[in-house]
């Protein structure tokens, strides 16, 4: 099979690689969907560490092809819908006992396009452990957005506590932030969703925005006091990784931000500050069980999951897909297989 590999020098070559074999405690799952994730790029250009022997996509969504020894069927059986929770822990520490394999104890969890073989290729192979069902209702290509964009999104709005009944800044309008925006609305929060892009703040309006604000030509610390009467943001979700500074400056009294964008470097004075009670954190994806809290909530509120992809793509085109994306003009694009 062919599968898709970074060099680190910003491009994406189409490598041949044996179809895997599932072992004990293991599924082979044939890939339906593989989303591009803008975390790509950091690896497609070498600027992070990685295996640039494995294949890439952390963002898969497909059905169980083959499964392993010791695999039951309550676990996992040939033709179930599923999506996959990119992250490999040793599944008995704390931490992957609570669904946070990312964060095991043990030992460096195995993440899939760094460490070990992702989804941009026909068949991935996991461990069952990593399987969560995509519900009927939902697409392959939605499934595969949860994995890691749109399931970051969710994670973050978790992390803060949710955003009901609240001034919500949403900077960045990449898919990420696109989600953020998506899910604050349906909680009922009032959404301001900055970028320096028209054509992406255009679709935040679609995905319920209030107000847009294109930080480029407009002041976003005007408009945000403008629309609160000078009270500014209750919560800030920074999704850019470049605009900590905008985060912090339209943060009210007992605000909350969460920062998911990388590199996004923050910085403060705390005797600045203090006096305004903030709760500052970050967040880092999200656990299986909220992956798949976040499926049955976009089902049950019928989100428009799939209108976050602008482009669709087929395996062979890897190279032209990455070069469209790594301009980061556009939406989200995704792999689909037959």
């Amino acid at each position: 099979m062919k599968g898709v590999v970074f060099a680190g020098d910003g491009t994406a070559v189409l490598q041949e690689f044996d179809v895997p074999e599932a072992g004990p405690g293991q599924v082979v799952v044939k890939i339906r969907a593989s989303g591009m994730c803008g975390s790509d790029l950091h690896f497609y250009h070498g600027n992070f560490d990685f295996d640039h022997s494995v294949i890439q996509g952390h963002e898969p969504c497909g059905e169980v092809y083959a499964v392993g020894a010791g695999v039951t069927p309550a676990q996992a059986s040939v033709g179930d819908r599923v999506m996959i929770h990119h992250y490999f822990g040793c599944g008995t520490c704390r931490r992957c006992r609570s669904g946070w394999p990312q964060m095991c104890e043990t030992a460096p969890a195995a993440t899939m396009a760094i460490h070990a073989d992702g989804g941009h290729a026909p068949f991935a192979l996991v461990p069952v452990s990593s399987l969560l069902p995509l519900p009927d209702a939902l697409s392959f290509k939605a499934g595969a957005a949860l994995g890691c964009g749109t399931g970051t999104a969710w994670g973050a709005i978790k992390r803060i506590g949710g955003c009901a009944d609240t001034v919500t800044v949403v900077i960045g309008q990449g898919p990420v932030g696109l989600s953020a925006t998506m899910f604050a609305a349906s909680m009922g929060a009032k959404v301001i969703a900055v970028d320096v892009d028209d054509r992406r703040l255009a679709k935040a309006k679609d995905f319920g925005a209030d107000v847009v604000v294109n930080s480029r030509t407009e002041s976003l610390v005007d408009v945000v006091g403008a629309y609160t009467g000078g009270r500014m943001a209750d919560v800030v979700l920074e999704t850019s990784g470049r605009a900590s500074d905008d985060a912090l400056s339209v943060l009210g009294t007992f605000g909350r931000v969460c920062f998911t964008g990388l590199p996004g470097e923050v910085e403060f004075t705390t005797q600045a500050i203090y006096k305004k009670q903030w709760t500052l954190m970050t967040s880092w994806t999200m656990s299986s069980i909220e992956q798949a809290r976040c499926a049955d909530y976009i089902v049950a509120h019928d989100l428009p999951v799939d209108d976050l992809y602008s482009h669709t793509w087929r395996l062979d085109q890897a190279a032209e897909a990455y070069e469209w994306f790594d301009k980061q003009d556009a939406g989200k694009g995704v792999f689909e297989f037959d």
